[in-house]
């Protein structure tokens, strides 16, 4: 059998072909066709004999994002000012205010928030549409990604004022964030469930985030860990090799990793496991949720159609487009899709935009909720047509996103119309912060987050503080629904309070101990169905 090459090798290769076809592409495609001496003549007539004085460069600055709009959701324009920022990753980030997202048509998408970052501490969230910057629009402005950068960044200890609006809201909501550049941590929190089971919450696919996971996976290992539940949930993507890399990690020498494919041979790769991974022998439950994205679905993708990997929770995003920088003579750059992604069994992972439509594409995951697939497996929109076989046999569908082995529903439980409130208006975030703030001597005085959970005030209370808080800031005490919504409640608020003394794995080990999808997983893992190779 023909030995596979090391992974790390079959990546350098892929990104030198990269480089050498953006030289090529940059230097040798020549101007002159058809269609731009039409441009410039359009360009030069208005220049030259429109009624009013025309600054012809911003009319072209403002033309091309709706050129790209008719092409896909994804592909943009990035003005030079900004370019610097806005390739550093594959998905826009603003480390400012710790979030990452995305322009889909003229619309700006939370895909992600930095645990404890400045964004996610002011209660933003994954899937929320940034409507508003400081008061001012943005859709209605076909606001780019270089403006969107420029309005966002600021110096550390500014403030930013964000209009919000969220799913089954139609209110918007003003958030304050207070800028503060942090250092991004790619997986954060990784611990213990049990004595046998590691827990890692990855938020993103950067630059170093297989170096971390790989050293969680050991530090779990050497705690005694020899199963792991890997977190994706609200995981918008990043880089595709730092994806291949991590899936590479538990898969046996020459199984499919994933491949692309495009218009051209050049855009056309395989990645294949190369054998050197740590922990092929080990089982694994792997988390997602209607924001899982991108570079996650790459990751899930691999595992899921090789048996390997007990997939647990609702239907990922479906982003399946491979983008690369074109740049323009002014140094400004053409994020253009030029291929897409195919899981290990020929599925791809991009819905269908073009028979969506721009604004159901925009609005795919808030239709998924009212149609029920939030809270109904039998919800799922399945495309038969679609249907793809596992290494081991397995039906599987492709369409767009990755149907779960297991799947568990959005968690009503104590949700009600009080508790959407006040999380709509960051109340539960302030009033932590706040309680922080007045009780941080006592705090920062205990060893750890289990020693604040054995001495915080009795559950009644913080219940009767809050209620307070949030009466003081404009939402009425309703007891009826307070009490309905209490054990959430106090739950989020003992989270959010330990997250700031103790950091994001005191947030998540009591955040987790609640929920449904890392509770569901633990017991398939305890039952063993996540065992080589999965076969339900």
């Amino acid at each position: 059998m023909k030995k596979s090459l090391p992974i790390w090798l079959t990546i350098a290769i892929a990104l030198i072909a990269f480089v050498a076809g953006l030289f090529i592409d940059r230097h040798c495609l020549k101007p002159g066709s058809g269609s731009n001496d039409k441009v410039d003549a359009i360009l030069a007539l208005i220049e030259q004999e429109y009624v009013d004085t025309v600054d012809v460069e911003k009319l072209l600055e403002k033309s091309i994002p709706n050129i790209l709009n008719e092409l896909d959701p994804h592909t943009c324009y990035i003005d030079a000012k900004y370019k610097r920022d806005a390739v550093s990753e594959p998905d826009v980030a603003i480390p400012d205010i710790g979030i990452a997202y995305i322009i889909i048509n003229d619309t700006i998408y939370v895909e992600s928030t930095i645990p404890n970052g400045p964004g996610d501490k002011a209660g933003i969230m994954p899937g929320d549409r940034i409507v508003t910057i400081d008061g001012k629009p943005t859709a209605s402005q076909k606001i780019s990604i270089g403006e969107t950068l420029k309005r966002m960044s600021g110096p550390d200890g500014s403030k930013l004022v964000l209009g919000v609006q969220r799913h089954g809201n139609p209110k918007t909501i003003d958030f304050t964030v207070t800028r503060n550049r942090i250092k991004e941590h790619s997986v954060d929190p990784c611990y213990m469930l049990n004595k046998n089971t590691g827990y890692i919450k990855v938020n993103q696919f950067a630059h170093n985030t297989d170096q971390e996971f790989v050293q969680a996976l050991k530090q779990l290992q050497d705690q005694g860990a020899k199963r792991y539940m890997i977190d994706l949930r609200g995981n918008g993507g990043g880089f595709m090799e730092i994806a291949v890399l991590m899936a590479n990690e538990f898969l046996e020498s020459g199984q499919p990793i994933v491949s692309t494919r495009g218009r051209h041979r050049k855009n056309n790769h395989p990645y294949k496991s190369d054998g050197t991974g740590g922990f092929q022998n080990a089982e694994v439950a792997v988390l997602t949720d209607e924001y899982t994205a991108s570079a996650s679905e790459i990751f899930v993708g691999a595992l899921q159609d090789n048996d390997r990997a007990l997939i647990v929770g609702r239907r990922t995003y479906g982003k399946g487009l491979v983008h690369k920088d074109f740049f323009l003579p002014d140094s400004s750059l053409i994020r253009l899709a030029i291929a897409r992604y195919y899981t290990p069994s020929g599925r791809c992972i991009q819905k269908d935009y073009k028979r969506l439509g721009n604004h159901n594409y925009d609005n795919e995951v808030l239709e998924r909720y009212k149609h029920g697939e939030a809270y109904s497996r039998d919800s799922i929109k399945v495309d038969k047509s679609q249907a793809f076989t596992t290494s081991h046999g397995r039906t599987v569908y492709g369409g767009g996103g990755i149907i779960p082995d297991i799947y568990v529903p959005y968690d009503l439980e104590g949700i009600t119309q009080y508790y959407i409130d006040a999380e709509n208006a960051g109340l539960l975030q302030r009033f932590a912060f706040n309680y922080c703030q007045n009780n941080r001597k006592t705090l920062d005085s205990m060893s750890d987050y289990m020693q604040f959970m054995r001495t915080t005030p009795i559950d009644n209370t913080m219940i009767k503080e809050f209620a307070d808080f949030a009466a003081d800031n404009g939402i009425p005490p309703r007891w009826y629904y307070i009490n309905q919504s209490r054990d959430l409640i106090l739950t989020r608020l003992k989270a959010l309070i330990a997250r700031d003394i103790f950091g994001t794995m005191a947030y998540y080990s009591i955040l987790n101990r609640n929920d449904n999808t890392v509770q569901t997983a633990l017991k398939a893992l305890n039952r063993h169905k996540a065992v080589f190779p999965i076969t339900e």
